[in-house]
């Protein structure tokens, strides 16, 4: 068999190389969820008879696509949308490794209501042939056809419809890298699973869900931590989404008829109804069984003991959510709005500190809702496995409004290295961008290979209670001790010491 032809256990499969790496696309891990499996627990994919070609596009899952291509121009309006979207991409060195190979799994972000792991800014060819790994996007469910709370509808049946139908893809994905990524080179024993934003998150929760256990290794979390609804909160969503669908709790069955267009549109009508300050409406949910507990409160009672990780966010994560010219929320509106988020009664006077204009309030967004989950969710962590800490500070092109901040996702294309993709769309590239990614690239390499990010060219100790070093990435990237102490004593509660 040659090196590009691959047996899975569902078939063959025929790869090609690009970018000077093996490639396969589209390999499905799961059945379609379409007609009667939509909503419903993912199965995994049937085999296939003959030889299937591993040059195919991964559609979208349904969702709304930003027609500007957002903040990396990189328009996304062509690639075609389906049910059928629960895919891997596969990229591998180009020449076998007499022994099996660490994997990176890619899970992308988007709010869980937009992105695809199929989309180019998330190619692994770099990653791969730098890094001398496999690696592995997946696509998964999204918005209200991944993240609505059914189960307490569905009654007791076992294939009935569920919650947390998105996290459940991502499960039966890795299920699909532990049986079959061996075949590819890779070793299913040593997985690390990296995302961000909305995949962060995603990877927050499965740390905490008893189904993920022993699938992954290592995780590393940008710019996304623990996040997820209550039971309550999830069902009067629910309730809501069905009523604007003229749908009664009793006749879920008539979902399997509706277009998808449909239900994105009641999606878009119940966000509209919950007003400006809402928060992520379609995201996981503590159904008391699939994710029992909130992701914070599980790992911090050792959910995921002996997993290492690095987390960090952005320097100006706001910045990509509140542009020059948004109007501001009420005084009222935004204490509501981060009060929900954070889950803190505090939000309301955390607020207070941040003055009520556009950088104020990027400001806010950064430290409130990202910074803190994350440092929240390190201090949850060290009493039982390694953590790492960075912050990312990169401007792209200084003085844009955009760009010369270290805004939200910012990070994406220096950890893949796919800055000729930026090039493409007419953004400068120049070296000194090349060289931070090429930094960013060798620490998550390193620890994806030995379960810890230093380099020779870039030490990073770990963090810990006392010095709490976090790794700053920039045009000179260096680590750095317990930046912004003072304001991180009051987002956490003022403590100095390791929590437990």
């Amino acid at each position: 068999m040659d090196q590009l032809l691959i047996r899975t256990h569902n078939g063959l499969i025929q790869g090609y190389v690009q970018n000077g790496v093996r490639t396969w696309k589209a390999i499905p891990y799961a059945e379609p969820p379409v007609e009667e499996r939509r909503f419903r627990k993912p199965l995994p994919a049937r085999p296939w008879a003959g030889v299937r070609s591993g040059d195919m596009t991964v559609p979208l899952a349904p969702q709304r696509v930003n027609p500007t291509g957002g903040a990396f121009r990189l328009k996304r309006d062509q690639i075609p949308q389906s049910e059928d979207c629960l895919y891997v991409n596969v990229w591998a060195p180009d020449e076998p490794a007499p022994q099996p190979l660490p994997v990176m799994v890619w899970i992308h972000g988007g709010a869980f209501v937009t992105g695809g792991g199929g989309l180019p800014i998330y190619d692994g060819s770099e990653l791969a042939r730098r890094g001398g790994l496999i690696v592995v996007s997946l696509s998964y469910r999204l918005g209200p056809l991944g993240f609505t709370h059914f189960s307490p509808f569905s009654g007791q049946s076992e294939d009935g419809y569920v919650s947390n139908a998105g996290l459940l893809d991502q499960i039966e994905a890795l299920r699909w890298v532990k049986h079959n990524i061996a075949a590819f080179g890779g070793d299913p024993q040593q997985v690390t699973v990296f995302g961000e934003s909305a995949g962060s998150m995603s990877i927050a929760a499965l740390l905490a869900m008893p189904a993920a256990r022993g699938l992954f290794t290592r995780a590393i979390m940008q710019s996304g931590a623990s996040q997820a609804i209550s039971d309550s909160h999830g069902k009067l969503l629910t309730k809501g989404l069905l009523g604007i669908l003229g749908i009664q709790e009793n006749q879920l069955e008539r979902l399997q008829e509706v277009p998808a267009e449909e239900i994105l549109r009641a999606a878009d009508e119940l966000k509209q109804a919950a007003g400006a300050s809402a928060v992520m409406l379609f995201q996981p949910v503590v159904d008391g069984k699939l994710l029992p507990v909130t992701p914070l409160e599980a790992v911090a009672a050792g959910s995921a003991a002996g997993i290492e990780i690095i987390i960090g966010t952005n320097r100006d994560e706001g910045a990509l959510f509140i542009p020059e010219d948004m109007p501001m929320l009420t005084k009222e509106q935004n204490a509501r709005a981060y009060t929900a988020v954070t889950g803190s009664k505090e939000a309301a006077s955390w607020i207070e500190a941040y003055p009520a204009t556009v950088e104020g309030q990027r400001q806010a967004m950064t430290e409130l809702f990202f910074w803190r989950s994350a440092l929240q969710f390190a201090e949850a962590q060290l009493p039982h496995a390694a953590v790492w800490m960075y912050r990312y500070d990169y401007a792209m092109v200084p003085g844009d409004p955009l760009l010369g901040t270290a805004f939200h996702s910012a990070e994406i294309p220096f950890v893949f290295n796919n800055l000729d993709l930026l090039a493409g769309a007419g953004m400068p590239v120049n070296e000194e961008m090349r060289s931070v990614a090429e930094r960013m690239q060798e620490a998550w390499t390193s620890f994806a290979k030995r379960g810890q990010p230093s380099t020779p060219s870039l030490p990073w100790p770990a963090y810990d209670a006392e010095e709490r070093w976090t790794m700053v990435f920039g045009a000179d990237s260096a680590v750095t001790r317990d930046p912004d102490a003072d304001k991180r004593r009051m987002l956490t509660g003022g403590s100095d010491r390791r929590t437990t």
